[in-house]
């Protein structure tokens, strides 16, 4: 279809459309178009000709609620398998490799009442693209053979969630409830749910999916929402022809009008993987989402959750039971929502849960008693209009993904507003919310390794262990009838609200880079006046640059503690800020502390300046040391549940750091040495000798930077003794170990808690620099399709399959991490033979497949940043790594360019492929010793394996414990430091400090 004919069939198509009325920000230069076609498919249009990535988004209205009873996780299969094959396109790997070769990516996600599709692309590739991805919701293959396939990925990721806490604690929630309502299904399914079980019934799997999307996938219960470059009567061309013809069989969007929750008061005990200790509080309530303008779940949450002086939240901490607090809405379906107030336990608060419960309804109470007050609306709602007026523009993948979802909650002129604006004050709306918080409608589960006593029954598909008992009516008439307390009150009103939004009036002379414009003994001060996103917002960074934060295991353990200490202390203050749309962070790293403020300038110098002032006058309260230290402590020990995959990345930093304190000296330093008398000792050692660097990057002027490096400076100057400054010696950052050319390492550990494996394979390279990042990046932007395809799709090694850069401390290399039920040994196997393969794959690769990849990610990388605060993260990284490239994008493009493929190829040869002669392998394998774990397993038919190989593996040095890795270590140089890109003078005649 083209021409004037496409344009005439497109408008005939319509029966909707809305384009005038739409309520955007004020700063929102797009175009927006709502359209109703004739199958009753709703779509929004956004044309943006700026922008340097097109998008779509297809939120269908059905989830995993609507499974069928007998086959658990339907809806998520169905998802799983729309992205294998269709009539139009049958290659399973169609779809993603379209994307890949055109810069863009995509994903999905199964909720309990609608699934969503979302992908992004290069611009040029939109309509091919989306024709790809309309094909899911026409005319779907389900191919036999695939089916077989992905159920394995269905169920490696739920073996993958089995003992992850927050999963548990969902599906419990479930499993607890009203076993007739559709709210108890088990919504990701697994190997038995989607196939054996079926199957043994005499169920056709795919048969069942064909039905499901049959039955569901209806152009009346869809949203799609396209963002593209093209004007909006070409996206409305597209949108009809490709849509149009999605079947519309009228389906009743599914509603739940009945809560899942019984009206008995429940409390629930749980024993979880972890060592954490937890109090949720649940209340049944209606569906919120038609009442957006007074948004009444917001409200209670506001002040219910608040953080601020005489708080619920303050006075739970002040008697040593909680150290944070969650209270709001949560969506649950179509029908039905829940309140929920969640705070984390000390080690004293898990004996005082009723305590704990007593004073959230002496609260609740307080809120009663005064009323749903106008001025707190009209704070909430004044903050909401700024925040919306002044968004920042997200990355199209992310803003169609959550319109799409939208675009059945709100009206066309509300679609990009509702979730923002309030307009309607209604008290009596909010109290009658209000009046369902009571005792007698409450669900306690209280979480934590103490309740091993009482939870003797075990949730069918996660296996936690839990207990439920009603709560006795004598409970109940006490937290009744349990009245106000007179240490919580309401809060005032925020003072950090912004009164000044006026953007600073570019210079003369403003650069396009970053540029230093101070440099004292004490201080290193960037600054980038923004002329680009034109927000009245500003970003500071700071580094306290300390030689001994990472001396040894004790200093390291203290710096975190004051960090911890400081925003704990902090909290009350900053929590107004944080809600005017002003934040901070104080974090330590290996080289000190690094504090971050973002937001609204107006009042960033009120804020900075407090911080300040703490920091430098920091006093340790003894009691909020002691739980916070049991906080550290936990965490540490609480290292062994992670995650497989996340431990081989965690030994791989071990291995190859210069220096790194494991997880077990850092648990004895804690035991040992962590006192608040050595936290008093320590602090005003830390602050005597320090670097500061500082970049200032927003609508602000020079000399608002240069006041602002005041802040940091002038209280440290004011110390006695004041803080010296470091020498350029003592300034060093990290180097990496330089592992030999030719190698191949080993490193084994185990897990004893998760039944899969892992294994990280990581290829070193050499230094960093515009040659090699420009080769190594086509070397991973060619090889992440075929890596995901082959490693999980096509051999099914699990769900976590994952293929990229590493970059650490100046150098880089290529690695490949698998989570897996397959032995490490396997996995590394299974790996080297994909490596093998993919050089036949390069060295036979077209001239024109070349090109797409490297325009591909030509196109990544030369994608502007949507957010002021990402743009200022990335010039920042350059800062702290003394790299200073903040032009970096343009010069590695520029490189880009001239790549050719005999280039990658010998780079590949050299540095990737099995025998290179540049090669240095480590191979990081951590094997499951967990009941039911891999062990030495891997599949029952062996794929080829040394055959496969051109050339013999090297020979496989053998690390494993900790004194192996200390010896491993000590006979490795270390690689050069990096040295600057560029060397920054100081810009001339700025004033001094």
């Amino acid at each position: 279809m083209n021409g004037s004919d496409g344009s005439v069939l497109a408008k005939s198509c319509v029966t909707q459309r809305w384009e005038d009325n739409i309520v955007r920000s004020c700063e929102d230069r797009r175009l927006y178009r709502y359209l109703k076609l004739e199958n009753s498919l709703t779509a929004l249009l956004i044309s943006d000709p700026e922008t340097d990535k097109s998008a779509a988004s297809l939120d269908v209205h059905v989830g995993s609620m609507s499974d069928p009873w007998d086959i658990p996780g339907l809806a998520h299969f169905c998802e799983h398998m729309l992205f294998l094959g269709t009539e139009k396109f049958p290659n399973e790997n169609d779809y993603n490799k379209y994307l890949s070769e055109h810069s863009g990516g995509s994903n999905a996600y199964t909720a309990s009442d609608h699934t969503n599709y979302y992908f992004d692309v290069a611009p040029p590739a939109f309509k091919g693209a989306l024709d790809r991805f309309a094909q899911f919701f026409l005319c779907p293959l389900f191919t036999e053979s695939c089916v077989e396939r992905e159920v394995n990925s269905v169920h490696s990721e739920h073996e993958k969630n089995l003992l992850n806490d927050y999963w548990r604690m969902a599906q419990l929630e479930k499993s607890t409830s009203n076993p007739e309502h559709a709210f108890s299904k088990f919504g990701t399914g697994s190997k038995v749910t989607l196939f054996d079980e079926p199957t043994s019934r005499g169920v056709c799997v795919r048969d069942a999916l064909l039905q499901f999307h049959k039955e569901w996938y209806s152009a009346n219960a869809m949203g799609l929402t396209v963002l593209g470059k093209e004007s909006l009567e070409e996206l409305e061309e597209v949108v009809v022809r490709l849509f149009g013809d999605v079947a519309n069989k009228n389906i009743t969007i599914p509603r739940w009008p009945e809560h899942p929750f019984n009206t008995t008061a429940l409390t629930g005990y749980v024993v979880p993987v972890k060592d954490i200790r937890n109090l949720h509080m649940t209340w049944p309530l209606p569906d919120l989402r038609e009442h957006y303008r007074t948004s009444p779940g917001h409200y209670l949450g506001h002040l219910i959750g608040h953080e601020g002086q005489g708080s619920l939240l303050s006075y739970l901490k002040e008697q040593g039971w909680v150290n944070s607090l969650v209270g709001g809405q949560k969506n649950g379906a179509r029908g039905f929502s829940f309140f929920c107030v969640n705070v984390d336990l000390t080690e004293e608060g898990i004996e005082h849960v009723d305590d704990i419960t007593t004073a959230v309804f002496q609260y609740i109470n307080l809120l009663s008693s005064s009323g749903p007050l106008r001025w707190v609306f009209e704070e909430l709602r004044d903050l909401s209009a700024t925040s919306f007026r002044f968004k920042d523009k997200e990355r199209p993948q992310s803003y169609v993904t959550s319109v799409s979802e939208a675009l059945f909650y709100y009206p066309p002129e509300e679609i990009l507003s509702g979730r923002y604006l309030l307009t309607e004050f209604d008290d009596s709306l909010i109290s009658s919310i209000l009046n369902q918080l009571t005792p007698q409608k409450a669900r306690l589960c209280v979480v934590g390794k103490q309740m091993a006593s009482k939870a003797k029954s075990s949730e069918k598909w996660y296996g936690t262990q839990y207990h439920m008992e009603p709560i006795s009516d004598a409970t109940l008439q006490r937290w009744s009838t349990a009245g106000t307390n007179p240490a919580l009150v309401l809060p005032k009103p925020n003072q950090f609200i912004p009164q000044n939004l006026e953007l600073a009036k570019p210079t003369e002379d403003v650069t396009t880079l970053p540029q230093k414009i101070l440099e004292t003994p004490l201080l290193s001060l960037y600054f980038k006046q923004d002329t680009e996103y034109k927000l009245p917002k500003s970003n500071m960074f700071a580094e306290f640059f300390s030689p001994i934060a990472y001396l040894d295991p004790r200093n390291t353990n203290l710096l975190h503690m004051f960090a911890q200490l400081f925003r704990d202390a902090l909290t009350e203050y900053s929590y107004d800020a944080e809600l005017a749309g002003l934040d901070y962070s104080l974090n330590n790293s290996k080289y000190g502390l690094t504090l971050s403020v973002h937001g609204y300038f107006d009042k960033q110098p009120v804020l900075i300046e407090k911080i300040m002032e703490k920091l430098t006058n920091f006093k340790v309260d003894p009691k909020r040391f002691e739980i916070l230290k049991d906080m550290y402590v936990r965490a540490l020990c609480n290292f062994s549940a992670d995650q497989p995959h996340q431990h081989v990345v965690y030994y791989t930093s071990l291995l190859l750091s210069q220096h790194a304190w494991n997880k077990e000296e850092l648990l004895s330093a804690a035991r040992e040495g962590l006192t608040v008398q050595s936290m008093e000792s320590f602090i005003p050692v830390f602050l005597s000798q320090l670097h500061c660097s500082v970049l200032v990057h927003g609508s602000v002027t020079t000399d608002w930077a240069l006041s602002l490096a005041a802040l940091i400076t002038q209280p440290l100057e004011q110390l006695q003794p004041p803080t010296l400054p470091l020498l350029q010696s003592q300034r060093n950052r990290q180097r990496e170990l330089n592992l030999p050319k030719g190698c191949s390492i080993r490193y084994g550990a185990e897990n004893n808690v998760h039944s899969s494996s892992a294994v990280e394979v990581v290829l070193q390279g050499d230094m960093q620099s515009t040659r090699h990042n420009a080769l190594f990046e086509l070397v991973a932007q060619i090889l992440h399709e075929p890596a995901y395809e082959q490693l999980r799709t096509k051999e099914q090694l699990g769900y976590i399959v994952w293929s990229g850069l590493r970059r650490s401390n100046g150098t880089q290399g290529y690695r490949i991490i698998v989570q897996s039920p397959y032995s490490p040994g396997y996995l590394d196997e299974r790996i080297e033979a994909f490596l093998d393969s993919m050089q036949v794959t390069l060295q036979e690769m077209s001239e024109e497949d070349f090109v797409k990849h490297r325009e591909a990610l030509i196109q990544r990388r030369l994608e502007k940043p949507k957010k002021m605060s990402s743009l200022s993260t990335r010039w920042w990284t350059e800062i702290v790594c003394n790299q200073y490239n903040f032009d970096r994008e343009n010069v590695e493009v520029d490189f880009l360019k001239t790549v050719t493929k005999e280039d990658v190829l010998q780079h590949y040869k050299a540095y990737v492929a099995v025998g290179g002669q540049e090669r240095a392998k480590l191979s990081v394998q951590v094997t499951s010793t967990a009941e039911g774990g891999a062990g030495s397993s891997a599949p029952a038919v062996h794929p080829p394996t040394d055959a496969e190989l051109h050339q013999p593996p090297a020979q496989t040095q053998q690390v494993d414990d900790v004194a192996c890795v200390n010896s491993f270590k000590a006979g490795l140089p270390l690689f050069p430091l990096m040295k600057p890109y560029v060397s920054l003078p100081t810009t001339d005649s700025k004033p001094k400090l």
